[in-house]
């Protein structure tokens, strides 16, 4: 698995993939939550900047999946 991405795009489309999938059934929680993890702390700024994720990735991912991602995101503090 690609953790790190440069490419906004990228990044949004590997975490909608990843959030839909976990909603279809195919992927458990915790399975979800190692990877979201990791996909965060490779990719720093670019998820969250000052504690808030940018519009621009929040805006693919629509608010179900962004809730998803924030929780996930609580977790680590």
């Amino acid at each position: 698995m690609r953790a790190s991405y440069k490419n906004p795009k990228e990044l949004a489309s590997k975490l909608r993939d990843l959030v839909d999938t976990y909603l279809e059934g195919l992927l458990s929680y915790e399975e979800l939550e190692k990877t979201v993890i990791a996909i965060i702390n490779a990719n720093g700024d670019r998820v969250y900047k000052n504690g808030f994720m940018p519009t621009k990735l929040s805006g693919v991912l629509g608010p179900e999946r962004v809730d998803i991602i924030n929780k996930i995101a609580e977790t680590m503090k």
